[in-house]
Order: structure tokens, then C-alpha cells, then sequence
């Protein structure tokens, strides 16, 4: 049996749900599929608002081919194929064929390169979908050639009518007789996102009761809270695997590291999702005690954008590697925190004077930049003068930890400034 969610999935404009402002009475997206001429555009937003449905109803519609590619499962040969058979389905005086593309930020820059011409040339007219910024995710050459649409979470109102008409017109859930007595944990639940509101109907009527069921906010807790405890005992929850996976880098184990690396791979986690944790660890775990972890997962970062699936599973593995055999250290990430909380606690303390830029005559005479010591003027290139706000003079935020490279900084920082920080040479 289709879930909910299918069964439900609107078919024409008047059916669909949300996004009044795209596809309203005179909205831009609605005009543009009234007159015929559609663009290939960009739809952007959360998961569960509708971005497939859409594409769908639009080719419907229009009564044009529609091709469905998901950016996940297909590469550059699946592209250029159904180019191809766009190409034959291309008529004088009709509008193009729809090529629709699910998570286009997943495409690689040679995946999206080789959509270019065909769209240029009205061979198709794409749709892409997306839940991340265009901006960065799409390359500028496509995204140049197409509309972007936003799409924002569906409200209250609209996620209550689509409850009221699932229990109402779904061919299941009519047989029985339900009434929802209370909305408040259902929408908290769905969190703006069709498809999860229908995921958590179905699971709220999916148990026999005698009699009419009352749904409330305590029944769809409780079979929440039930379907939780059974998905936590299959061990694949994508946040655990991801905090085993950084939790092993920075405990410098390389063989756990690369079991939850692999765990992720084989479970169909997005390799750029990957490396941006390893991007955080790098500076978050290791820090100074290795200054290069940082530039090999970012390094590791780009080469994933531009090689893809599946050659990429061997860059994250030499990066996790890399990273889980490095030094540890969270000296940076650590100062940060004390620095962010000394703002809280201290508020918008003065800049000193002698730190102010003094662009005009009057920044002049109100002593802006005044007995500032330009520090490449003193041998070796350092000058002791004060560079926090009285009010905190001496703060250490920084501490440099126990291992090679910061032992050479705590030596450099006590030749600096003596016991000002607090930081005495060990050495």
C-alpha cells in the first residue's frame, strides 16, 4: 500500500496546498504556466512543501513529457540520455519537455555543466529542487539561466486542511471514523512539513480501536514516542552514526573513524554533509595542535563537490584518516567560548584610541589612533602595547595545551608578553 502522503499527493493547481504566493489567483509561477511559456526555474525550500508535487502538476498541466532525475542515484550518462529523448519528444510551436531534478545541489559541477546546453537551447525546460541555497550549491552558468522560486513551510492553517481532508477523502482512513479533537502536536510534529504531517496521521490511525478515534495531542505523542524507541534500536539514526563518526576523529581512533565513515556511505548520506563535519572537527579537535588538518578537510570538502559518488568515499576516508591520527587540541574552539562570554557578560566595551582609524581632521583632534606603534616598525616585528579594552586588560582566552606546535606558541607567547596572559614557558 502507497503511504499517505502519496495517496494524498494533489494533482491539479486548485488541489495543491501552500505557496499562494508562486501559485495563487495572479501569482508570478501560476501566470507563467497559464500562458504557455514556462522557464526553467529553481524551486527552493524545506523538505514536505510540495517542490516534486508542483513539478508534476505544471507537466500535467501542460500536458508535456516529463523526466525525473534524482541528483543522488544519477551522473552524467543519465543526464545526456534523457537530453536525448527530450530531443525526440521536441515538437515545433510546443513548449519543451519538463526535465525535472530532485536535490540539484547534489550535482556536481560536471553533472550540472552538462544540463547547460539543452536548457540554453530549449531541448528542455528544467525544474530543479532544492532544500539548500542555490547560490552556493548551483553553479553560476545554470543558475544564470533560470528563475529561483522560493517555497517557505506550510502554515497552520494550511496543515490542518490537509489533516480535515486526508481523514476526509483518503480511500483507508474514510472507513474508519476518526475525528481530530486537537491539531497542536500533529503541526508540532510535522514541523511545516507536509509529507511528516501525513506520516504522522497515518501512524496516529494506524492502530484498531473500538469505536471512533479521538486523536489528540496525548495519542500522537505516545505513538511518536513508540515509533522513536523502535527507530533508535536499529542504530541508524543519522545524528548518532554522525557524532560516532566525529567522536572517533577526535578520540584519534582511525579504524572507528572509517567504520562510521562507511556506515554513512552505505546508508546514502550526502558526501558534502560528510566533509563539512570533518571541516568542523578539523578546527573544533585538532586546532593548532595541526594547523594542516583544517586545510585537508576543506581541501577534502572541494574535491568532493567536483569529483562525486562514488570515486569521493576515497577522499573522505584518507581525510578522516588524516584527521583521526592528527594531535589533539581545542585551544581555538575553547577561546572562542570564553571570548563569546566575556562579550555577554561585558557588553560593547570601547574600542582604545590608540586602535581607532582616524580618517578625518575631527577623528584627528579627538585623539583617534593616537601613540598607536606600528608592530613591523620594532624588531621582530612585535611591540608591547595594549590591545583589549581596559576594562579586560589581560584576559586570557587563549591557553595553549600540551603538544608540539602549541608548546612552540606558549615559548613565543611568554617571550611576548611576560606573565600578562598568565602563560609561563614550560619549556
Amino acid at each position: 500500500m502507497k503511504p499517505l502522503a502519496e495517496r494524498m499527493r494533489p494533482a491539479t493547481l486548485d488541489d495543491y496546498v501552500g505557496q499562494k504566493h508562486l501559485v495563487g489567483p495572479g501569482a508570478v509561477l501560476r501566470k507563467a504556466i497559464e500562458s504557455g511559456r514556462l522557464p526553467s526555474f529553481i524551486l527552493w525550500g524545506p523538505p514536505g512543501v510540495g517542490k516534486t508535487t508542483l513539478a508534476k502538476i505544471i507537466a500535467h498541466q501542460l500536458e508535456l513529457p516529463f523526466h525525473i532525475l534524482s541528483a543522488v542515484s544519477s551522473g552524467v550518462k543519465d543526464v545526456r540520455d534523457t537530453i536525448q529523448l527530450a530531443k525526440s519528444q521536441h515538437f515545433f510551436n510546443r513548449p519543451s519537455p519538463v526535465l525535472f531534478i530532485d536535490e540539484i545541489h547534489r550535482f556536481n559541477k560536471a553533472q550540472q555543466d552538462s544540463l547547460l546546453g539543452a536548457v540554453e537551447e530549449g531541448v528542455v525546460t528544467l525544474i530543479g529542487a532544492t532544500t539548500e541555497n542555490p547560490s552556493f550549491e548551483v553553479i553560476s552558468a545554470l543558475l544564470s539561466r533560470c528563475q529561483v522560486y522560493v517555497l517557505q513551510p506550510l502554515g497552520a492553517e494550511e496543515l490542518r486542511q490537509m489533516a480535515d481532508k486526508a481523514v476526509r477523502e483518503d480511500e483507508f482512513l474514510q472507513k474508519k471514523e476518526i475525528i481530530i479533537e486537537e491539531y497542536d502536536a500533529l503541526l508540532m510534529y510535522s514541523g511545516g512539513d507536509g509529507r511528516k504531517l501525513y506520516n504522522v496521521l497515518e501512524l496516529a490511525a494506524s492502530f484498531d480501536e473500538d469505536g471512533p478515534l479521538v486523536i489528540t495531542n496525548e495519542l500522537v505523542t505516545e505513538r511518536i514516542q513508540q515509533k522513536m524507541a523502535l527507530y533508535d534500536k536499529g542504530g541508524e539514526q543519522h545524528y548518532d552514526i554522525a557524532s560516532a563518526f566525529i567522536k572517533s576523529i577526535r578520540g584519534s581512533d582511525p579504524n572507528a573513524a572509517v567504520y562510521w565513515l562507511a556506515r554513512m556511505i552505505e546508508g546514502g548520506e550526502d558526501p558534502r554533509f560528510i566533509a563539512r563535519r570533518m571541516v568542523i572537527a578539523a578546527s573544533e579537535d585538532i586546532g593548532l595542535a595541526n594547523p594542516n588538518a583544517l586545510l585537508m578537510a576543506t581541501t577534502a570538502f572541494q574535491a568532493v563537490d567536483v569529483i562525486g559518488w562514488p570515486e569521493s568515499r576515497i577522499i573522505l576516508s584518507q581525510a578522516a584518516i588524516y584527521l583521526a591520527t592528527s594531535p589533539k587540541s581545542n585551544s581555538a574552539y575553547m577561546a572562542i567560548g570564553k571570548a563569546q562570554e566575556s562579550v555577554r557578560q561585558t557588553g560593547s566595551l570601547p574600542v582604545p584610541l590608540h586602535l581607532r582609524n582616524a580618517p578625518t581632521s575631527l577623528m584627528k583632534k579627538l585623539d583617534y589612533g593616537k601613540n598607536y606603534q606600528y608592530s613591523h616598525d620594532f624588531k621582530g616585528n612585535f611591540v608591547n602595547q595594549e590591545f583589549l579594552p581596559e576594562a579586560i586588560s589581560g584576559t586570557a582566552f587563549f591557553e595553549p595545551q600540551d603538544n608540539p606546535a602549541e608548546v612552540k606558541i606558549r615559548e613565543q607567547m611568554a617571550r611576548w608578553w611576560g606573565g600578562k596572559y598568565g602563560v609561563k614557558d614550560k619549556g
